[in-house]
């Protein structure tokens, strides 16, 4: 299964609902416009709608000078596919609490059975406070990850990474990675085409490598470190052979355990994982844009054999290589 929320109807397209609470981050809910406001379809038809809603009808403040008037009330979150919380800055807005809001817990309890749920950078505090993050792996901004665990022990906070995918429940760390979260979902949605095209459109990177541990203040490497970027080019362009880790390392002319450490501060992830990502995302371009049987396809991704490509796919998206395929294919 692609995805765990519904994805509209052939009348109508998916319906993605931003709940803005008084200083509401402007960049935050730009970005959820831009980026599902420039998802098409082949034909050129919108695949979302993305609207606006409040707490109540009238004037927000936001994080700036500028304050917006949303004309539409926490009752549209009732017709939400899906439900972004961008972060905000306000009494209401949980972070120093725990505590959702009278009005705040009661606009949540409107959404829809089964819509799907998205928070970017502090939103995610609104979805702890209500309970919907319990037990489950979630991610804010790295500079609220300490404050987090102390107001909602429950949660499995990772403030590594870019975002979180718990199927219905998905979190992001800081604004850009507001980006990422919207472009994976797009993906998640329509297939890897659908968000590489919105990508382009906005001139952002179709998926960013690492987490957030690259942003985090680290002591300024010494002049004579090697950085690992050329290997990455290379093992990029070389995907469809095998890639040993001691392979990259004599090619960056480090040892196994600079290379990993190394690489791990640059990019936010180990190699190995780094190596899935793109394999991943190289097996779906092709099983999206070619006829090329599924051997073929896996054996062009790194994956060797049919057979690891679909157990791949099958604990990353939950489908086979022919699923995928059949569901994305000339999107």
């Amino acid at each position: 299964m692609l995805s765990n929320a519904p994805a509209g109807s052939a009348a109508r397209p998916h319906r993605v609902v931003v709940l803005v609470r008084d200083g509401v981050e402007l960049l935050d809910l730009g970005l959820v416009h831009q980026v599902f406001g420039r998802a098409r379809s082949a034909s050129g038809t919108p695949l979302y709608q993305v609207v606006t809603c409040a707490l109540a009808p009238g004037p927000v403040r936001t994080d700036t000078d500028i304050p917006i008037v949303v004309e539409r009330g926490a009752r549209t979150m009732r017709s939400a596919d899906t439900v972004v919380l961008p972060a905000a800055h306000a009494p209401d807005a949980t972070d120093e609490t725990g505590q959702l809001s009278p009005e705040l817990a009661a606009a949540l309890a409107r959404r829809r059975p089964g819509s799907r749920l998205a928070s970017i950078c502090t939103g995610a505090f609104v979805l702890a406070a209500a309970g919907l993050l319990d037990g489950r792996r979630a991610t804010t901004h790295w500079r609220y990850a300490e404050r987090f665990r102390r107001l909602f022990p429950a949660v499995r906070l990772d403030p590594d990474v870019l975002y979180v995918d718990e199927g219905d429940v998905l979190t992001s760390a800081g604004a850009a990675a507001g980006v990422d979260l919207c472009l994976h979902l797009v993906r998640r949605d329509h297939g890897a085409a659908v968000a590489n095209e919105v990508a382009r459109a906005t001139v952002v990177a179709p998926h960013r490598e690492g987490g957030q541990a690259q942003f985090i203040r680290q002591p300024v490497p010494a002049a004579t470190e090697t950085s690992t970027a050329a290997v990455r080019d290379w093992a990029l362009a070389h995907l469809d052979r095998p890639l040993p880790l001691a392979e990259l390392a004599r090619r960056g002319s480090m040892s196994v355990r600079t290379f990993t450490r190394r690489f791990r501060a640059e990019v936010g992830v180990a190699p190995g994982e780094w190596l899935l990502q793109r394999r991943l995302e190289r097996a779906r371009e092709l099983l999206e844009g070619s006829d090329l049987p599924v051997d073929r396809v896996a054996a062009q991704a790194g994956f060797g054999t049919a057979a690891s490509l679909r157990a791949h796919l099958a604990a990353t998206l939950h489908t086979s290589p022919s699923a995928y395929r059949a569901t994305f294919r000339g999107r």
